[in-house]
């Protein structure tokens, strides 16, 4: 933002009721300093937060000390959740409800998406350190065109393999189901894709 911005704001803001200049900060220099750094604003946001008691603060104080377990752990509770209803939504009334497809989902967040996540996340963040829209939309498409083709082929070869499926059959589901897939996703990831990548700071950018 302009710095024309933040001295306009300063001096209205010496100008309001005490009550108001309480909550604001009145010196120029200094909200300058932190506004015009968007890693500082970064850390600070984060530690405003975590500073908190409850389970946000809670949670973002986790993500600091084991970014990994957190991440992963919520990662495999965000499959159970999607899982759970998407059984509720096409489960036939007759049918009973597979606890075993739902384990099998909260492994694959615990064990591969939530890891592979967070790395991914940090080596984009190393190698395009800007959050720029052109930054952010070379991000969006090295995700589409590596990581998701990845962590597809993982997922069905993952979850036929648990099935019983023999190697021909995993290849067989491969061909059928991963370019439907990756092409139904590109309606869908690259809008999250662009909020997580513009707005969210890495170390928050679960899943």
């Amino acid at each position: 933002m302009p710095k024309r911005f933040f001295f306009d704001l300063s001096t209205t803001l010496r100008h309001c009721p005490p009550h108001v200049r309480r909550y604001y900060p009145i010196n120029k220099t200094h909200f300058l300093q932190r506004m015009s750094h968007p890693s500082l604003n970064n850390r600070s946001f984060s530690s405003s937060f975590s500073d908190k008691t409850g389970f946000v603060g809670w949670y973002l104080r986790k993500l600091e000390s084991h970014p990994v377990i957190t991440k992963s752990i919520t990662s495999s509770l965000i499959y159970i959740a999607a899982d759970f209803t998407s059984q509720m939504i096409t489960l036939p009334s007759s049918a009973s409800y597979d606890f075993k497809r739902t384990s099998r989902m909260a492994v694959y967040g615990l064990l591969f998406l939530g890891p592979s996540q967070h790395l991914w996340f940090n080596f984009l963040s190393k190698i395009l350190p800007k959050r720029d829209v052109n930054t952010t939309l070379k991000k969006i498409f090295m995700g589409q065109a590596v990581f998701g083709p990845i962590s597809n082929t993982v997922f069905f070869s993952y979850n036929g393999a648990l099935q019983g499926d023999s190697g021909p059959q995993i290849i067989a589901r491969l061909k059928r189901d991963l370019l439907p897939t990756l092409l139904g996703g590109a309606m869908f990831w690259p809008v999250c894709d662009f909020v997580t990548f513009r707005f969210i700071p890495v170390h928050l950018q679960v899943c």
